[in-house]
């Protein structure tokens, strides 16, 4: 079946349907060594993948931190990729797109970009501030995002957060309330797409209560059909029905209540179908029941949790069969014999449609999708680099923006327990404050944030966990007016990291990570034994209150760590800032707690 695309482009052809199906990535791009070996980040585009792009009529390309190193250098890349489209027998634009959720994953460079804290920081705000949080980060990430070059961001994530062991979601969720994550990934859908910028809802049909991480394993959730209907599935159908998000992308995990079929791996073992590769989850519950009818998106396959038990083309396919539209990153491109794949993976998948394993009707239906959104938001292949780089520095990491960021970093701040009024500190001069981190530059940023509004000249220690030099620590705890100690659990994900690739060489990734937790709870022992004015901060997910908030008198959650700037020995980051002004009683903890916290003692 031909369809006729409505850019008033010729009738596209079967070859043509299917690279619209393929969303590439070229993070890493050598023109010599093997697939493994290349870590040359691709900062603009070789004539091979301009050929490739062309060639095959690729529907799209996902961006990583490697591939947005400076705002000009963005702007260049993302125009010699829609040129490269523009080139294509269809003259269909690209889908430029990425991961910039805000908070732990972010493509940009934190120094140019506004960032935000995340969403677990967001649903901290709710109470007191409704969805407001949700519009403006959505918008300003949106604006930010439209002034590169990039139409697709894969956000919101729409997960409920439901299990304290969580890997890969914990606070990229807004919490553990279905409604409360409705709400709020419905403002945002609205708020991205209303500034020109897709979304791509995550991760169908509910990744939140999982404690595996679907990049290195296959995930399953056990719910009842009852539970995953008013949990996991509660914020999809919300949400589709209020907003139409413009993608939504599927999770690599199984489903048995939703689905249990089965299928053979590819080392022999008989195991039930993930939620990627289920017809009955894609195309009878998410289209048939849930109506949505927008263009569906895989996670990457190039995950574990696919890449383990499918071969690239096994599991595109099997994807299509599913009646997905689009997958995401299929195959490796690193090298230029990696095209040779990807034209082998073209022709596997005609022939699948001719041998009529794959239905040629729903392929042109699928293909019609994908045109029709991006018909919908007027993408098109030209991008002038230098209006659009006027723009975008005026744009991107703006005082403007750089004060939501701050306001939502400290609004999200919740004070978890606050014994004999310990906070805010009442700070004197030449007093010691020892500072435990997981790492020396986390004890940086907050001296220096506490630095930038104490008017007292302190004495400052640090102990981090990382170097961890027990001896060291117990002198400055015993001899320190204040201890204030972080703790950022669980350790990051590969998406948090950057992707699968990370997971390859990560020797040096993990430093003492098993063992930190041991450590802190060595040190905030032997403080509470030498009655030590304690202070736990909660970096990350809040659930480590439960293990080390009996250790300190006063206990607060900043859901965020990340530093945004590292130059010079100037170490600084929203939450820190936020944090400073909250333990010095510059600014009110308004946050509340959006997941619940379990076996904790009263206090």
């Amino acid at each position: 079946m031909q369809i006729q695309s409505s850019f008033a482009q010729p009738v596209l052809s079967l070859e043509q349907q299917l690279g619209q199906k393929l969303m590439l990535d070229f993070r890493y791009f050598c023109e010599q060594g093997t697939n493994k070996q290349c870590r040359t980040p691709l900062t603009q585009l070789p004539d091979k993948l301009a050929h490739i792009i062309a060639k095959h009529n690729i529907g799209g390309v996902i961006l990583f931190s490697e591939n947005t190193q400076s705002i000009e250098q963005t702007i260049t890349l993302n125009a010699q990729l829609q040129n490269a489209a523009s080139k294509s027998s269809s003259k269909l634009p690209l889908f430029i797109s990425i991961d910039q959720e805000g908070g732990r994953v972010a493509r940009l460079p934190r120094d140019l970009a506004t960032s935000f804290t995340g969403n677990m920081s967001i649903g901290a705000t709710y109470k007191k501030h409704g969805t407001s949080f949700a519009t403006k980060t959505a918008t300003v990430i949106a604006k930010e995002l439209s002034s590169l070059g990039i139409n697709v961001n894969y956000a919101p994530t729409i997960d409920v957060n439901m299990n304290p062991d969580n890997p890969v979601i914990n606070v990229r969720s807004f919490g553990e309330d279905p409604v409360l994550v409705a709400k709020l990934g419905a403002e945002q859908v609205a708020g991205f797409e209303s500034n020109g910028v897709i979304t791509s809802l995550k991760h169908y049909p509910g990744h939140g209560d999982t404690s595996v991480d679907s990049h290195t394993g296959l995930p399953m959730v056990s719910h009842e059909k009852e539970v995953i209907y008013a949990q996991d599935l509660a914020p999809f159908k919300y949400i589709i029905a209020k907003q139409n998000p413009g993608m939504i992308m599927t999770a690599h995990i199984q489903y048995p209540a939703l689905d249990s079929t089965t299928f053979v791996s590819v080392d022999g073992k008989t195991m039930i179908k993930p939620a990627t590769m289920s017809r009955k989850i894609v195309t009878d519950i998410l289209r048939g029941e849930l109506n949505y009818q927008g263009v569906v998106i895989t996670d990457a396959l190039d995950m574990a949790g696919i890449s383990h038990f499918f071969t690239p083309t096994q599991a595109v396919i099997n994807t299509f069969l599913a009646g997905v539209d689009i997958a995401l990153m299929p195959i490796e491109i690193r090298t230029p014999d990696d095209l040779i794949t990807l034209d082998e993976l073209i022709k596997s998948l005609a022939a699948a449609v001719k041998s009529a394993q794959l239905d040629e009707q729903e392929i042109a239906k699928s293909a019609q999708r994908i045109i029709s959104l991006k018909n919908k938001f007027r993408l098109n292949t030209h991008l002038d680099p230098i209006s659009a780089l006027i723009n975008a520095k005026q744009t991107i990491g703006s005082a403007a923006h750089r004060e939501i960021e701050a306001q939502l970093a400290v609004e999200a701040i919740t004070l978890v327990k606050n014994n004999k009024n310990t906070l805010p500190l009442s700070l004197k001069t030449d007093q010691h404050i020892h500072i435990i981190m997981p790492d020396t530059r986390k004890c940086m940023a907050m001296q220096q944030a506490i630095e930038a509004i104490s008017t007292q000249v302190l004495n400052y220690t640090c102990s981090s966990l990382q170097g961890f030099n027990p001896q060291q620590a117990h002198i400055d705890i015993t001899t320190a007016d204040i201890i204030i100690a972080g703790n950022a659990t669980p350790n990051q994900s590969a998406v948090e990291i950057g992707g699968m690739d990370d997971l390859k060489d990560d020797a040096n990734f993990a430093l003492n990570n098993a063992q930190q937790p041991k450590a802190l709870k060595s040190l905030l022992s032997f403080a509470k034994a030498n009655n030590k004015n304690t202070v736990f901060i909660s970096l990350r997910a809040p659930y480590d209150i439960a293990e080390f908030g009996n250790y300190a008198q006063a206990v607060l959650a900043s859901y965020a760590y990340n530093i945004d700037v590292d130059k010079n020995d100037v170490v600084s980051g929203p939450a820190f800032t936020a944090l400073a002004k909250v333990l010095l009683g510059q600014s009110p903890a308004n946050g509340v707690l959006p997941v619940t916290i379990k076996q904790q003692k009263a206090h």
